[in-house]
């Protein structure tokens, strides 16, 4: 990556970003929906062009034109490998997180050979698993076992150890990293090591963690992990799935043998390399402390809420435990998508679904044992790379006026 200039007033590689990426900047509402996706690095969009224009060819063809895409593609499959600790062939590119996960679920439990493969997940997943389980289950014959979350939203390992003894022929255990709605991060090294003694794979939908807090295969135990371009600011329509080594998969795609057989299709080089630029940014922002900067903002967030509205704001999902960027609240007496309009200066989201004007609570705030009063007066509020002080300053001041009688 080309060397990266510092903003004045701070220090590191993405200080620079709030100037010359404004993209939040009035008249424009304040970004707070991170999670939702994420806005693409300028950096990251000058690394793929080369890739939809000159460098256009086949990397798979025996001509001169392949030879700069085909050494593109390893050289971005080496920085998502790097990002996660593995190594460059355990990456598989996809075109989104859900196919990564469809090809990690149905993958292992159609290449298990057993007659009735069983998989354990837990209730708060992303639907991109919840239903592929479901899906499995009424075309396979793949039987389920769904795990409660406590109020926290997080799996007891406890609760996994009595499923895996229940049901001793448990073929894969699929428990996400990070939950998109309170940002709660389960302890995935501990339920892996436990899936590990039944003789169970381990998939972790990582989708929300990858770039916010360190993640290293590894030292997880995992092995199936889902990776998302466009939650570390990447385009959407790019994804990778780690594959461990000596894991088979039935594949996802059927064609030519790209992607290690499992992703067969001409790979769309320009958006790998977006996610391998991507990845190296995100690694970068590690290292110089971006999950301290935004804990910093988002308890700063926080606390501004609780102190104008005292009595009023109940934080959803475990106080330590989360991600850095994410804040789930509710404000006593008012519904989150009624605060939301009433502050039409900030972009996030509720923690309810409409529908035909009916509000309906999050099935992720259901599951932890919210009240449906309480469900439904939850938004979601998370940061990102350009969110800055004055931005928190701005979307408190808002939520507050429009929280008070």
């Amino acid at each position: 990556m080309a060397p990266v200039p510092t903003h004045p007033e701070s220090s590191g590689p993405l200080a620079w970003a709030a100037t010359v990426f404004p993209r939040q900047e009035p008249p424009g509402p304040v970004y707070l929906d991170h999670n939702a996706t994420t806005p693409v690095d300028p950096r990251v969009t000058e690394a793929m062009l080369p890739y939809l224009t000159t460098h256009f060819g086949n990397p798979s063809s025996a001509h001169p034109y392949a030879d700069r895409p085909r050494r593109a593609l390893a050289t971005a499959r080496a920085r998502v490998a790097a990002l996660v600790g593995a190594h460059p062939p355990e990456i598989v590119f996809t075109a989104s997180g859900s196919e990564a996960n469809l090809l990690a679920l149905r993958g292992a439990l159609l290449a298990s050979g057993a007659r009735a493969p069983h998989v354990i997940t837990q209730v708060t997943e992303h639907p991109a698993v919840l239903e592929t389980c479901r899906a499995l289950e009424r075309l396979h014959g793949v039987r389920v076992t769904t795990l409660p979350v406590d109020g926290d939203g997080l799996v007891d390992p406890a609760t996994l150890r009595t499923a895996l003894r229940a049901v001793p022929d448990v073929t894969l255990v699929s428990v996400m990293a990070a939950n998109n709605e309170t940002g709660a991060l389960q302890p995935i090294a501990e339920l892996t090591a436990l899936a590990r003694e039944y003789g169970a794979l381990t998939h972790c939908d990582a989708a929300q963690a990858v770039g916010k807090v360190p993640v290293d295969v590894r030292e997880l135990g995992v092995d199936l992990l889902t990776v998302v371009g466009h939650k570390m600011y990447a385009p959407k329509g790019v994804a990778a799935l780690y594959v461990r080594d000596g894991v088979t998969l039935e594949p996802v795609t059927y064609g030519g043998g790209q992607e290690r057989g499992l992703r067969s299709g001409t790979e769309n080089v320009a958006l790998a390399v977006a996610l391998g630029a991507a990845a190296d940014l995100a690694a970068e922002a590690l290292a110089d402390g971006e999950p301290t900067r935004l804990a910093a903002l988002r308890d700063g967030l926080h606390r501004r809420l609780a102190d104008e509205l005292p009595g009023r704001t109940r934080l959803n999902g475990p106080a330590e435990r989360r991600l850095p960027n994410t804040l789930n609240l509710g404000v006593d007496g008012i519904p989150g998508h009624a605060l939301l309009a009433a502050a039409p200066g900030i972009a996030a989201s509720t923690g309810s679904a409409c529908h035909s004007g009916a509000h309906t609570p999050s099935p992720v705030l259901t599951a932890m044992g919210l009240d449906r009063r309480r469900a439904l007066e939850a938004v979601r509020l998370s940061l990102g790379r350009w969110s800055t002080a004055a931005q928190i300053e701005t979307a408190a001041t808002a939520l507050v006026e429009a929280a008070r009688p």
